[in-house]
Order: structure tokens, then sequence, then C-alpha cells
């Protein structure tokens, strides 16, 4: 990781752009503007809530995050963004049906303000969804020179002094990356062609890196995490994270899953099943959206429990992960996950789990994170991918000859070392040795 920067107190506004300006990013919209007004806490939000321990123990040096390293103020955000529907933030909020509507009403007029630019979008890439809001162009590239055009605009429109962008919409199809997405001279022949090989969050992610803004991808389409975007960010010198927001269930695995290997428990199953309604669970209604996001949930474990290291314990364990819209459900999505494990001379025990979450509540926090440390990482910078952000992500990016890190307790001990290093203080082993000797 190189710093090129010092790190300083940045200055100027900051713009938060999000393709789809739905559930997600009206509840992060909604409630930065709460927090600022004073109506509520940034709960769930490591850079408005967390703390980090410098030096040593006897020290007593335990500053918040935000006192530590020059984040941007919340005072300093703007919002913009784009999606397929024309409803304002304060009209999809309450579509959305996340936040109560005494909350949403005591900051409407805000919330009103912000409408969405015409979408980049086809619904052979999210079935189950179809919107007149939508940007028309000959090819990709057309398509992604618009958004370039949207970002400038925004930008001035908003008296910006720097910008990031954080993925809030739908989940695509599942795609695997191909020759077209290998180098970025054929990914933006790609472009020019309108390849079918080529999805609208790729076109996001294009412009974004192009115009210099930071991408940030909160869903599990492939996007970013392919060589050609990842050559142009380190060319642009622009950095890039994702991918999927690790919310609900996930969540829980990677604070389990850690627990059971630390203590050499066994696994002969787990099974996970969810109902959830909202856009979201009408998305992965489709088996080919369900696909993409599949894909994100069943690896974590494999990395997880290293099964090529504890054979006995992991090699042969069963997995399964479902996922079932259910529309009076809403927002409010229900994780029930059933684990079969053992322990001392192979005796089998259980464990259940029925996590009723809201996932839009677990994001928001995510989405503030990222745009945060995001900017963050750019001013410092900080190019290409920010595996130190791994913290977020159900499936985080990582350099090509590394596996990725998914034990949550691991990725906060690098987020927040990663956080002494930019202060240029000691990083902590946790040995402690020191103490006794």
């Amino acid at each position: 990781m190189k710093i090129t920067n010092k790190p300083t107190k940045p200055k100027g506004r900051l713009g938060v752009l999000m393709p789809g300006i739905g559930a997600v990013a009206t509840t992060f919209i909604a409630g930065v503007e709460s927090v600022r007004r004073n109506l509520a806490k940034p709960y769930g939000s490591l850079t408005q809530m967390g703390t980090v321990r410098l030096g040593k123990r006897t020290e007593n040096r335990i500053p918040a995050i935000k006192d530590l390293v020059p984040l941007a103020e919340l005072d300093d955000l703007v919002f913009g963004g784009w999606d397929i529907f024309e409803d304002n933030s304060y009209e999809a909020a309450l579509k959305a049906g996340v936040l109560d509507k005494e909350l949403l009403d005591q900051v409407k007029p805000f919330l009103e303000g912000i409408r969405p630019m015409k979408a980049v979008f086809d619904q052979k890439y999210v079935k189950k969804l179809s919107g007149n809001w939508v940007k028309e162009g000959e090819s990709w590239y057309d398509l992604a020179e618009q958004l370039i055009e949207d970002i400038d605009s925004f930008k001035k429109q908003h008296g910006c002094d720097r910008l990031v962008m954080v993925w809030c919409a739908s989940t695509e199809i599942f795609m695997k990356p191909s020759q077209i997405h290998q180098e970025l001279a054929s990914f933006e022949k790609g472009l020019k062609k309108r390849s079918p090989e080529i999805a609208p969050s790729m076109v996001y992610a294009y412009a974004s890196i192009s115009a210099g803004v930071p991408f940030a991808n909160g869903a599990p389409n492939l996007t970013t995490d392919v060589p050609a975007l990842i050559e142009l960010a380190r060319e642009k010198n622009v950095p890039i994270a994702g991918k999927d927001f690790k919310t609900g269930q996930t969540l829980m695995k990677t604070i389990l899953a850690p627990g059971l290997k630390a203590r050499l428990l066994g696994l002969n199953g787990w099974f996970s099943t969810n109902i959830l309604g909202n856009r979201d669970g009408e998305v992965l209604d489709d088996p080919e959206s369900f696909k993409t996001k599949e894909e994100s949930k069943l690896s974590v474990l494999e990395y997880i429990l290293q099964p090529q290291l504890y054979p006995e314990l992991y090699d042969d364990f069963y997995h399964k992960v479902r996922i079932n819209y259910y529309p009076p459900r809403g927002d409010n999505k229900e994780g029930w996950d059933n684990l079969d494990i053992f322990g001392w001379l192979g005796y089998p025990m259980q464990i259940k789990i029925d996590f009723l979450c809201r996932d839009s509540i677990l994001a928001a926090p995510i989405v503030l994170d990222l745009a945060l440390f995001m900017d963050l990482a750019q001013r410092l910078g900080m190019r290409g991918i920010q595996e130190w952000l791994s913290f977020y992500f159900k499936s985080p990016m990582h350099a090509p000859e590394l596996y990725p890190e998914h034990d949550l307790f691991i990725q906060l001990m690098k987020l927040k070392n990663t956080l002494r290093y930019i202060q240029g203080e000691d990083l902590i082993t946790h040995l402690g040795q020191e103490y006794y000797d």
C-alpha cells in the first residue's frame, strides 16, 4: 500500500453519487440528514462512532476514528445519483418503507430536492425490473460519456470539490470474466460495440474511474472485479473497492465461522434461508440474479474455515443458501440458519439463528463509511483495490495471487492498522508480551 500524499483535513464539499436511489440509498441520505439535524444517531457507522487504540494499553490513547484520520464532515456531504424511476428521494423512501413517515417528514423538503438522473439500464441484466427513466445511446461507450457529463454537471452545480460513487442499485445476472474483460483496450472496444458481456454496472464503473471518481460496488455484480477496470483504476490513480455490502446473514457467518475455527469445532452442514420483500427480494426472485448473490454468499465459509488445512473438521461440510421473495416482509428481512457442528470425540451439537434484520438499516452506515474512507484513500493517493475495506463486503476484492480475507475480526484489525499506518502510528499485533517482560 503506497501513500503519496500527507493526511490533511479536506476542504470543500464531497459529492456522494449513487447508481440506484432505492431503499439503501434513501435510507442512507435520510439518515445522514437526520443525524445532521440531531434527530437521530449514526449507529452502525465506524467512521462516526468507532475508536482505535494507539500505542500501548497503558497509554490510554483511544481516539475516535474521525478524530484520528482526516475524514470529510457530514455537513460537507452532497447527494445525487441515477435511477430507472423518476421519484425524488422522499417519494422513493416512502415506497421503500424502511423509515417511518414521521421521520421522513422531518427531512421531507431536503429529500424532495434530490431527484435522480436518468439511469443506464438494460432489462436483460435485471429481469424483474423495468422503468422508463432511462438514458438512450447507440453504445455502452455513448452512455458512459453521458454519465461522465452527469458527473461533471453535478460537481459544478453543487460546488463539489471531490466526488465518490457507491453502487446501491440492484443485483445483475451472473457473469464470469471473459476475454473482453482482460485488457482495457478490449474492454473499450466492447463498450463501443455494446458487447453483451458488459453490464450496466460496468458502464457506471468505467465512467466513474475515467472521471477520476473512486468507485465502491455494493452489489455482488462482477463490475470492477475484472483486470480491465483494475488497470484503468491504477492508470487514473483512483481507488476501487467491493463487492456486495456485508449486511444480514453473511455478517453473521463472518462472526460465527471464525469462532468455530478458533475452537476447532467441526462443521457437518450450514443451511441458510431468507425471506424478504422490497425491490431487492423481487430482483433476487430471478434465478440469474440469485446466482450472482449465491456465489457471493457461498464463498465466505470456504475461505474462513480453510478445509484444506483442517480436513477432518471442514473437508466435506454441506452449505446451502436460499432466498425467498416474500412481499409482506418488505425491507425487514428474516434469515434462518441451522448449523450442525461437532466437538470433543465427535459428539454432535446444533446452533440455530433467527436474524430478524432490516437490510437497508444495516447497509446505510456501510455506504457512509465507504464514501468517507474512499474519499480519504483518493486524497492520500491510494490507487487501485482497497483491500483494507474488506470489512464492508461479502466478496472482498483482492490481488489475483491472494485469497480473500473473510474473517470479520481480521478485516477489522486490517482496517484499523491501515488507519494507524496512515497517521504514522505503530501497528498493533496484540502480542502484549512487553507488559510481562
